[in-house]
């Protein structure tokens, strides 16, 4: 076996540059990118290493790719390391290289031939797991592997590393659900399993046939018989038969190491009629854990298992709240779940399996209850919670957080008692905390140790449980990477395979890749030095005395933030473009390699700033992050603290004073409303000036004209209240441009029967948040909640009109203080009114159902949003239909940018075009989102209330 070393080398900028020239020469179409923002966004993924790439491409087709590898095969090229990148979901820094990432997800994310009739389809890399099924759920067939990041993980992905999650004893393994593959290697030479090879691939194939044989029994001796078998150069089933290489299996699991895969053939399954999910609860996880292998026997299609601690994240995360009580536990109680899924065909078989179930669950030990979900909305919100674990547990404060390196070994069932024992001795012997979760069905725990990783001493305890656990799991008849792919852990596999096998990888892996660029140090290397586990360089996950920019170093890569789904807010600007710059995760990167660049004194900061600064440029604002991000990471915050620092050395542009001015300005704008509307031809002049066009109009009627009283905040203890009483808190931009869906709030709650009155603010404070105006922040957001802590002191319910100004209380003006007065949502305090019992009148007839959209901010801040809004309707004898939407693409100001016109009319026609198609009204609670509307479409938008005044008028 060869050892020596060949090490990678960084290229210059000028090979850099002549790469990416020759690129563009040779007619490759995708997108090159080497600044400083692109390569922090590809140097880490969801493990705790971080490696700087020296450039990115993202190719645009399979011939892009073949374009790509010949440029790449040129001589002064020959030394730069390719590595293919999806998701970067991959816990164990699979696609952290030097070199070339190529990265697929950005426009190779299409279905290329769909055959229902044989079920199968090709699709491209860079598809998303759930994109590709909703786009063919048509058929009724569905990609079957399923992973707890399927609204971001890519095909692509799932095939390097051999992904599975729930349900694979019965659906299988990513590996048992494809049929062949394309192969691009190095010169552009491509191979395609469903076809002939071409007559340069057979000396290849020869090799590699031999290679398989020499190697097949020593590795069949080694490896378990277990359900998550072992993959990635899987020389058992690549070479089922003395006469039969099936080739394009020893891919399936490796990672991206012996070429770059460009379309994959999926094996389709046929989805079934029926589901049905048992959350059964235990007062320890031994009990539960011990329940396994009993349930195991009513033949369900899977059971996971989640402990107390990842119970106690969820049920604070409201993701429990459909469980009874005592099942979803209060306080300090500790209960460990079973969640126990049924599939199949007929709706009775499926009732009496559950009932079964239920009956035996009833006499395990420890069991506190059962609970079998109301319907498919139920079951899903359940299952998020089992998703959202990995998330959970980052959430952690303190600079120890639970840490990805040991969470996916597989035992034999019968075993996992007493490996989980054998587990939980080397941890707490170690005096460390963990949580724990999984599929017990096939003897998979995920358990994530939490450490300190920017600490020498937490680093040599990561190698020592690393080691112990390898070899607890091997005692155990087990697999130390049984679902989330080796990575840098690959560093066990010779001694795990042993040598005849290894030696056989070798020859594989040099018949594919002599020169070993792709991937390299990674599962198998020949004249490479394996990357050894705490050799690559660890993420800082901490910044210390650094509480602006903290959550910069928290980000660890969950990239729950990439969800494809184009009706979920999180992330806008990464939705119209699929650029990770453009997404939180990439400007966290860009903000901590930029604050360490300043910590360090380095000499390319200028440049690090001006990149971070184009990145963040691009950001929407709609605080979706800091709502949907598992760790809270608000890059709207973190922009607001760049921005202040950036601009102490930086000039500001005039667009920025200018976007301030307009809250500032609100006050006078109100008392000089006839001229300032007469004015406003020149104002938009000027704003065109500036970069700015659409601005709204400003509004004819002021507040005094709605019909309500007007009081100014200092004043309000002067006015009589009652317990009908209910303060309506003015914001800049409503009064100033939307006075109507003001008036149309306090018109709502009089028509309900309560006495709204209007109160005037001092002047608002987000855009000085937004431009990074920090100082300006703290002054005028001071004010405010000095103002709202006065209202308080009524004991009157306070109400916004627009969810952005009541959003902002709980999330920007905390960033000042943690005790802000609680300003509600107009539908958060009907549904209170509406729980408390207060008698409303009923609407005499429902003259239309029209569709009601939210805010995207509200969407994630308040994701109770629309079903309230649909629940007061109800109440009423009123009928709409709630349209999840993703961010319209207004955002405040971003939409009237015109260097953003791209982005914000790509968002706009995602989700909010197609839900306007052929109404002529729509209710919309944003006003960001009522002036894109009247910006980009002919539907007219109606704030919610003024529906419901509308509605209960009299005659």
């Amino acid at each position: 076996m060869i050892q020596s070393v060949r090490p990678l080398t960084a290229p210059r900028p000028t090979e850099l540059a002549g790469f990416a020239a020759a690129l563009a020469e040779a007619g490759f179409a995708g997108d090159v990118a080497s600044d400083h923002a692109a390569r922090a966004a590809m140097a880490t993924d969801n493990s705790v290493y971080e490696l700087e790439p020296d450039i990115i491409v993202a190719p645009k087709s399979a011939a892009d790719v073949e374009i790509l590898m010949v440029v790449a095969d040129r001589p002064a090229f020959r030394h730069l390391a390719v590595t293919a990148r999806g998701g970067g979901t991959g816990t164990n820094g699979q696609s952290l290289n030097r070199g070339i990432i190529v990265n697929f997800q950005r426009f190779m994310t299409g279905i290329l031939e769909l055959n229902a009739a044989e079920g199968w389809v090709d699709v491209e890399p860079g598809i998303v797991l759930d994109e590709l099924n909703g786009l063919i759920a048509h058929t009724g067939l569905f990609f079957a592997p399923n992973t707890s990041t399927s609204n971001r993980c890519t095909i692509g992905g799932m095939i390097s590393t051999d992904a599975s999650g729930k349900g694979s004893r019965i659906y299988g393994k990513t590996s048992d659900n494809v049929l062949g593959l394309d192969l691009t290697l190095s010169g552009g030479r491509t191979i395609r399993s469903l076809e002939p090879p071409p007559a340069w691939a057979q000396p290849m194939l020869d090799d590699i046939a031999d290679a398989c044989d020499a190697g097949r029994q020593a590795l069949i001796d080694n490896t378990p018989r277990i359900s998550r078998r072992f993959t990635g150069y899987d020389l058992e089933r690549a070479r089922p038969a003395a006469d039969r290489l099936e080739w394009w299996r020893l891919l399936l699991g490796a990672e991206g190491t012996l070429g770059l895969v460009t379309k994959i053939r999926l094996k389709l399954t046929p989805k079934p009629a029926q589901k049905r999910l048992v959350v059964v609860a235990f007062d320890s996880f031994a009990a539960a854990l011990a329940a396994g292998e009993p349930i195991l026997a009513h033949a369900p299609l899977a059971i996971e298992i989640m402990d107390d601690w990842v119970q106690r994240l969820a049920r604070d995360a409201g993701l429990m709240d459909s469980l009874p009580v005592d099942i979803r536990g209060q306080a300090e109680a500790r209960i460990s779940y079973l969640f126990v899924e049924f599939v199949g065909e007929a709706e009775d078989a499926l009732t009496d399996s559950v009932a079964r179930l239920i009956a035996d669950a009833a006499r395990f030990p420890g069991i506190i209850g059962s609970y079998c979900a109301r319907d498919e909305a139920d079951s899903a919100k359940l299952w998020s919670t089992r998703a959202a674990a990995v998330g959970l547990l980052g959430k952690r404060e303190g600079a120890r957080r639970p840490v990805a390196f040991v969470e996916d070994c597989v035992v034999p069932v019968e075993n996992l008692v007493a490996f989980v024992e054998g587990f939980d001795a080397i941890l707490r012997g170690h005096g460390l905390r963990y949580g724990i979760y999984g599929h017990i069905d096939v003897g998979c725990l995920h358990v994530r140790p939490a450490l300190d990783l920017d600490e020498k001493a937490d680093r040599a305890t990561f190698q020592a449980i690393s080691d112990a656990v390898y070899a607890l799991c091997n005692r155990h008849g087990g697999i130390f990477w049984g679902e989330h792919g080796k990575g840098i852990r690959g560093a066990y596999l010779p001694d795990y395979v042993g040598p005849v096998a290894y030696a056989a990888f070798q020859r594989i892996k040099h018949a594919f890749d002599p020169l070993e660029r792709f991937n390299p140090g990674k599962l198998v290397t020949v004249s490479r030095q394996p990357i050894g586990i705490v050799e690559l360089p660890f993420r800082q996950g901490n910044a210390a005395n650094d509480p602006g920019f903290e959550k910069a170093f928290h980000c660890n890569g969950n990239a729950s933030c990439l969800t494809y789904s184009k009706t979920v807010p999180i992330c806008p600007s990464f939705k119209a473009t699929r650029d990770l710059r453009q997404s939180p995760k990439g400007r966290a990167e860009a903000v901590r390699k930029w604050r360490q660049a300043l910590e360090a004194g380095d000499t390319d900061l200028p440049a690090i700033g001006r990149d971070t600064y184009a990145v963040l440029d691009s950001c929407l604002g709609c605080s979706a992050c800091g709502s949907a991000c598992p760790v809270h990471v608000s890059v709207p915050a973190l922009k607001s603290q760049f921005l202040d620092a950036y601009h102490n050395d930086n000039r500001r542009p005039l667009r920025d004073h200018a976007a301030v001015a307009v809250e500032a300005m609100a006050p006078l704008v109100a008392a000089i409303r006839p001229l300032a509307r007469r004015l406003m031809p020149l104002a938009r002049v000027m704003a065109r000036g500036l970069g700015l066009i659409d601005l709204p109009a400003i509004s004819e009627r002021g507040l005094c004209q709605l019909g309500h009283p007007v009081v100014r905040h200092t004043k309000i203890r002067t006015l009589a209240a009652d317990e009908k009483t209910v303060l309506v808190l003015e914001d800049a931009f409503t009064a100033t441009f939307d006075t109507a869906a003001v008036g149309a709030v306090c018109d709502g709650l009089a028509a309900l029967g309560y006495r709204p009155i209007l109160v005037t603010l001092p002047p608002g404070s987000k855009a000085a948040h937004v431009k990074g105006m920090r100082k300006r922040f703290a002054r005028l957001a001071g004010r405010q909640i000095e103002a709202l802590t006065e209202l308080g002191k009524t004991g009157r319910p306070m109400v916004g009109v627009d969810a952005a100004f009541v959003l902002m209380t709980r999330s920007e003006f905390s960033e000042l203080t943690p005790s802000v007065p609680k300003v509600l949502l107009v539908q958060e305090f009907l549904r209170q009114r509406l729980t408390a019992g207060d008698p409303w009148p009923k609407a005499l007839a429902a003259a239309s159902e029209p569709r009601l959209m939210v805010h995207c901010t509200e969407a994630s801040a308040a994701p109770q949003a629309l079903k309230q809004w649909q629940e007061v309707f109800a109440a009423l004898g009123l009928s709409v239909r709630p349209t999840p939407t993703g961010c319209c693409g207004m955002a405040g100001l971003f939409g009237h940018e015109q260097r953003q016109q791209t982005v914000s009319r790509t968002l706009f026609d995602a989700s909010w075009a197609p839900a306007l198609a052929g109404e002529t009204a729509v209710l919309a609670s944003g006003f960001s989102c009522r002036c894109q509307v009247e910006r980009l479409s002919k539907t007219t938008a109606l704030h919610p209330m003024a529906a419901i005044a509308a509605g209960l008028k009299p005659g």
